[in-house]
């Protein structure tokens, strides 16, 4: 128990990480500094770089707490008693709750990878990571629904939630979020009809 305890991440660092992400999210990596962070963390900068070496350590942290909270989720989605296409269904519509929601700012992910350009640095590389998690998820759960090879219906849903998640925050989300929804339809469709395979 005491070890536990012992490997808990600290209420500062917990602090500084959950005022991040909300800040980093709702406008953007490079527009927000460190002694902001800190300051409504209600921390020190002794205490900030004790947690995180530098700004992008907590920018890596970030990602990774998002991608661990996806992850969840998808993992939530799955523990149904329903069908493959009933559990692809619950992902898509907390995709497209996300986007209806308030403050939607499209996806974290991407929204890195657009500040952060050299596919070799460390925020890229876990941009990276996630999305090859994401389309290997969707990719297994998309096997088990109709028959043939499934590598290019994840990829279609990927590139259908990706779509989503930008246009969602330029257009009536409500709309965006149905055509979506269709789009996820016209996929399970492709699934069910033979000959309508891509490898």
């Amino acid at each position: 128990m005491k070890g536990s305890a012992s490997t808990r991440p600290s209420e500062a660092r917990l602090r500084l990480l959950g005022t991040a992400s909300r800040i980093f999210y709702s406008e953007g990596l490079h527009s927000v500094g460190v002694d902001r962070i800190i300051t409504e963390a209600d921390t020190t900068r002794a205490t900030f770089y004790r947690h995180f070496p530098g700004k992008e350590d907590l920018v890596v942290s970030y990602l990774e707490e998002a991608d661990r909270a996806l992850r969840a989720r998808f993992a939530g989605a799955q523990e149904t008693d329903g069908s493959a296409e009933d559990v692809f269904r619950a992902v898509a519509a907390d995709i497209a709750g996300d986007i209806r929601g308030e403050g939607f700012r499209g996806c974290a992910f991407l929204n890195a990878a657009a500040e952060y350009p050299d596919p070799e640095h460390p925020v890229r590389r876990r941009v990276a990571a996630h999305r090859d998690w994401f389309l290997g998820a969707v990719t297994d759960l998309l096997s088990r629904i109709g028959e043939g090879p499934a590598e290019s219906a994840g990829r279609h849903f990927v590139m259908l939630r990706d779509g989503a998640m930008a246009a969602g925050c330029l257009a009536d989300p409500e709309v965006v979020s149905r055509t979506f929804l269709d789009g996820v339809e016209g996929l399970l469709w492709s699934r069910s009809v033979p000959g309508t395979h891509r490898p």
